[in-house]
C-alpha cells in the first residue's frame, strides 16, 4: 500500500471539515420570508411591521374600557394564543415596564425562538411562567419569551395605568 495519498488525505480532511463548520456557523441572516412561511391565521392581509414581524391577525384590546387596535404575529405561538380568545384578564405591574397576566392554559412555544428583546407596544408570552406580557416601555432580552404581536400607536400609553384587559379577534 502506498501511504503517499493517504498522507495528503489527512492533511485535506481536517481543512475542509474545519471549512464546513465555520461556513455553517456564520450564516448570521434571518431566513427569508419563503423559509418561514406557513398558512395565515386570519382572511386579513399579512403585513410587515417596522421590526420585521410578520402579521396575520388583526385584534382588539380593550384596556380600562379603552379600545386599542393590535396585531398578532403569524408564528405557531401566536395563533395557539389566537384560539384561546377572547380573554379577559387581570393585569399587574412587573418592573414598571409591562403588566402581565395568567393565561388559562400553556401556549405551545413549537419553532419559538430561545427568547427576545420587547419593544413598547409588544405583546408577549412568558414560557416559564404561563404569562401574557404586555409592554409599555422597552425592556431587556429574556429568555423563554415569544413575542405574540403588538399594539397600535398609543396603546402602550393606556396600558402604562390599566388594570385589566380584554382581547378579542377584530370584527
Amino acid at each position: 500500500m502506498n501511504p503517499a495519498p493517504f498522507r495528503a488525505l489527512t492533511r485535506v480532511f481536517p481543512a475542509a471539515a474545519l471549512l464546513l463548520v465555520m461556513t455553517a456557523c456564520t450564516d448570521d441572516s434571518p431566513p427569508s420570508s419563503s423559509e418561514s412561511a406557513s398558512p395565515q391565521a386570519s382572511t386579513a392581509p399579512a403585513a410587515t411591521t417596522p421590526t420585521g414581524r410578520t402579521t396575520a391577525m388583526n385584534i382588539r384590546l380593550t384596556l380600562d374600557g379603552h379600545p386599542v387596535a393590535a396585531t398578532l404575529n403569524d408564528n405557531p405561538t401566536a395563533r395557539d394564543f389566537a384560539a384561546q380568545l377572547p380573554l379577559t384578564l387581570s393585569l399587574r405591574d412587573f418592573n414598571q415596564a409591562e403588566k402581565i397576566a395568567d393565561l388559562p392554559r400553556k401556549l405551545s412555544t413549537s419553532g419559538a425562538p430561545e427568547g427576545a428583546e420587547p419593544e413598547v407596544g409588544d405583546l408577549a408570552y412568558y414560557a416559564p411562567w404561563n404569562q401574557l406580557a404586555t409592554y409599555y416601555r422597552d425592556a431587556p432580552y429574556a429568555s423563554g419569551l415569544v413575542i405574540l404581536g403588538h399594539m397600535a400607536d398609543g396603546g402602550a400609553e393606556q396600558l402604562a395605568t390599566a388594570d385589566e384587559i380584554t382581547i378579542e379577534a377584530a370584527p
